[in-house]
C-alpha cells in the first residue's frame, strides 16, 4: 500500500493464513468465536488494525467488513452490499473522436423496408420503361453485432468518464448491440441494470446460447482485482462463484473468437497488477488500452 509499508512480522502473519481457502476458513472461525467489538489488533474482526478482517485497517490481503468505501483496493472480498450506478443512456457524446474510431468497425448491409431512393436503379428502370420509374432500396446499415460487457463500480469509478464516452459512442454507432454489466470478473451472471443486480440477473450461459459466434465481444474493465477472483471457486469479491472466473473468460473466448478486453489503466502500469497479466494471458494478447490507438487496434482484431 502506498500509505504504509508492512513489517516482516505482518507479512509473515498474512502468509501464515495459507491462501484463499484458509482465509475463508479463518473468517468462519472468527465469526463463531468473537463476542465483542475490537479496535486495532491483528487477529479479530475489528477496525484500524492489521487483522485480515474488518474495516479501516491495513492488511495486504483481507476481507472488508463494515466500511463505507474502498481506500486501498486490496480486499479479497467485500462483505457489505454496495450500490453501483448505471451509465447514462441520454448523455451527449463528449469525445467525438471515440465515435470516429468505432466507425472503422463496419460491415455494410441493406436491411429493412425499401425506403431509400435508388438513383442508379431509377435511371436504368426509367430508360428501359420509357417513363420515370422510381426505384427504392433498403437503407444501408452497419451490420456488425457487438456484445459490450462493462465492469462497473469499485476501482472502475476512476475511469467512469472514459467508459461513459465509449458507452455513448457504441450505442450510437452500432445498430445491433447488447450491453451487460459485471463487477471485476465475469462469472455465471450478468446484469442489464446494476441498480437491480441483486434482484434480476441474466445467466451468462443464456447470453452465450442466444448470441452466435458472428457477434463481436468487447469487455471493458481495469482487470484489477484479487487473483483469487480469477482462479478460485468462491473467490468473487461480492458473491460466491461456483466456478472460477478464468473458466468463464475462457468460455467467452471460445464462444466469440473475435473478442477483446479494453483496459482503461495505462499500459505502463499493467505490470504492477498480477490480475491484469493473468487476464492478458487468457486473452492471448487481445487486451488493449482504452485509448484511440487501442480502439484502432480493436477494430482490426474484430474486423
Amino acid at each position: 500500500l502506498a500509505e504504509r509499508s508492512f513489517s516482516a512480522e505482518e507479512k509473515a502473519a498474512v502468509a501464515a493464513l495459507g491462501g484463499f481457502e484458509a482465509l475463508m476458513r479463518t473468517l468462519r472461525e472468527r465469526l463463531a468465536e468473537q463476542k465483542e467489538r475490537h479496535q486495532g489488533g491483528n487477529k479479530w474482526i475489528g477496525t484500524a488494525g492489521t487483522s485480515p478482517f474488518g474495516a479501516y485497517g491495513y492488511n495486504p490481503e483481507g476481507v472488508r467488513i463494515g466500511q463505507a468505501q474502498s481506500r486501498h483496493r486490496r480486499a479479497v472480498k467485500v462483505w457489505d452490499r454496495r450500490e453501483f450506478q448505471d451509465l447514462d443512456e441520454e448523455r451527449d457524446i463528449s469525445a467525438r473522436n471515440v465515435k470516429v474510431a468505432l466507425r472503422r468497425l463496419r460491415i455494410w448491409a441493406r436491411e429493412g423496408a425499401a425506403e431509400e431512393l435508388d438513383l442508379d436503379g431509377t435511371i436504368r428502370a426509367s430508360a428501359k420503361a420509357g417513363w420515370i420509374d422510381v426505384q427504392t432500396r433498403p437503407e444501408r446499415r452497419n451490420a456488425v453485432k457487438v456484445l459490450l460487457l462493462l465492469d462497473i463500480g469499485g476501482s472502475m469509478d476512476d475511469h467512469v468518464e472514459t467508459v461513459q464516452e465509449l458507452f455513448t459512442a457504441a450505442r450510437s454507432e452500432f445498430r445491433h448491440i447488447e450491453i451487460f454489466y459485471f463487477h471485476n470478473c465475469i462469472y455465471e451472471a450478468l446484469w442489464k441494470s446494476v441498480r437491480r443486480r441483486h434482484e434480476t440477473a441474466t445467466p451468462t450461459r443464456e447470453v452465450m446460447n442466444r448470441l452466435g459466434r458472428d457477434w463481436r465481444c468487447v469487455i471493458v474493465g481495469d482487470a484489477s482485482m484479487s487473483p483469487y477472483e480469477i482462479t478460485h471457486v468462491g473467490g468473487a469479491n461480492e458473491t460466491w462463484n461456483p466456478e472460477p472466473g478464468a473458466l468463464w473468460l475462457q468460455r467467452i473466448r471460445a464462444q466469440w473468437p473475435r473478442s477483446v478486453w479494453l483496459n482503461p489503466v495505462p499500459r505502463a502500469e499493467w505490470k504492477y497488477t498480477p490480475s491484469i497479466s493473468m487476464i492478458e494471458d487468457i486473452f492471448e494478447g487481445d487486451m488493449l488500452p482504452l485509448t484511440l490507438e487501442g480502439l484502432g487496434r480493436m477494430t482490426k482484431v474484430l474486423g
